[in-house]
């Protein structure tokens, strides 16, 4: 009998195993059928809320943007509530960035530096961490901690020295480096960021600062 089907067809070998082994194939297919589709699922689900996130957060920019003429700050609370809404998309790490830059214009430092912390802690991923990182730096440099300042600073641009905040990052690093008259620092800082940003604002400005330093320095 085993010679007989040997000698059959390819395919009819492969029908006669089916038709044995029918039961077992039958779960095999029927599990990965079902996982393709979880899977699926998954991916689209995902892909839906992140849109529905981006969505909710355009919807409070705009509003807060409408009534600017009426109240002169935004309010962090509404992108607060976008990111505890939809937490793990983009538009949530995006949210906590202006929550703390509205507290920042608030003068609510220390506000404003926790926000940017959680991005920083719960979106190392994205892609706004290191504009988080600069306004970690920002708000220490607001409350005068010039020396955590300066630290996390140079943070920023040891974790991501391709940013398009570096700029502004060298840039605050000269002026602090002035501040505490370290002429020498500051004119390197400032020459940095006139070479990266030759034609920006950044680098415009850099064009009196970099000689007050380097007349000090001579």
């Amino acid at each position: 009998m085993e010679s007989e089907v040997a000698q059959l067809p390819l395919s009819d070998q492969l029908w006669l195993w089916f038709q044995k082994n029918k039961k077992p194939v039958l779960w095999a297919v029927s599990i990965l059928v079902i996982g393709g589709l979880v899977v699926w699922f998954a991916v689209y689900r995902s892909q839906e809320q992140q849109t529905e996130a981006g969505q909710a957060l355009s919807s409070v920019v705009f509003a807060q943007s409408s009534t600017q003429g009426a109240q002169a700050e935004s309010d962090p609370a509404a992108y607060l509530k976008v990111a505890a809404e939809y937490p793990h998309s983009e538009a949530a790490a995006r949210a906590l960035l202006l929550a703390g830059s509205s507290y920042f214009t608030e003068g609510k430092y220390d506000q404003a530096k926790a926000q940017f912390q959680r991005v920083t802690r719960e979106y190392p991923a994205s892609n706004f961490r290191s504009q988080a990182l600069l306004g970690v730096a920002a708000c220490l440099e607001a409350q005068g901690n010039a020396t955590e300042a300066t630290a996390a600073y140079k943070e920023l641009i040891d974790q991501h020295p391709n940013s398009p905040v570096i700029p502004q990052a060298r840039f605050a690093l000269g002026r602090l480096a002035e501040a505490q008259h370290q002429p020498e620092q500051a004119y390197n800082h400032y020459e940095q960021v006139a070479q990266m940003d030759p034609y920006g604002s950044i680098g415009s400005d850099t064009g009196g600062s970099i000689r007050q330093p380097a007349a000090l320095c001579g």
